[in-house]
């Protein structure tokens, strides 16, 4: 696949999981390899089953854009962010940080290329986590 147009980290039970990127063929998704060298690692779905090969699609992957919320409130949300309701993976990046389940979805930008994911672990004081994603601040 081409160079990513915009890119975001995947968290699976706040751990480090992979990078999501939208293209201009498409969308791919690949398990980090630290990630997968963990012997407790866990898939993000059962449709993306741990593997070092990257997954492609030329739309935005099922369990991905099943995180996306709906009805009025994706209303809500596409009205506050200021977001076409068909900008799903932008969507995705700005509801699907601190989803139900397992899975969170950050956005990677540019200055966060040269920077080391951090590494939320049980117990962490997430304020600065959710300071450092607000729209507010």
């Amino acid at each position: 696949m081409s160079d990513a147009y915009r890119r975001a980290a995947v968290y699976v039970q706040n751990e480090y999981a992979g990078l999501i990127k939208e293209t201009e063929d498409g969308y791919s998704f690949k398990y980090d390899a630290a990630y997968l060298s963990n012997p407790n690692a866990v898939p993000a779905s059962i449709t993306l089953p741990l593997t070092d090969s990257e997954y492609e699609s030329t739309v935005l992957f099922p369990f991905f854009d099943g995180l996306i919320p709906e009805g009025w409130l994706l209303d809500v949300a596409s009205r506050n962010w200021k977001l076409d309701k068909n900008d799903r993976f932008g969507l995705m990046m700005v509801c699907c940080r601190d989803c139900i389940g397992d899975v969170s979805v950050r956005e990677v930008t540019d200055c966060d290329k040269n920077k080391k994911t951090k590494r939320i672990t049980r117990g962490t004081d997430l304020r600065d986590e959710y300071r450092r994603y607000s729209i507010y601040s």
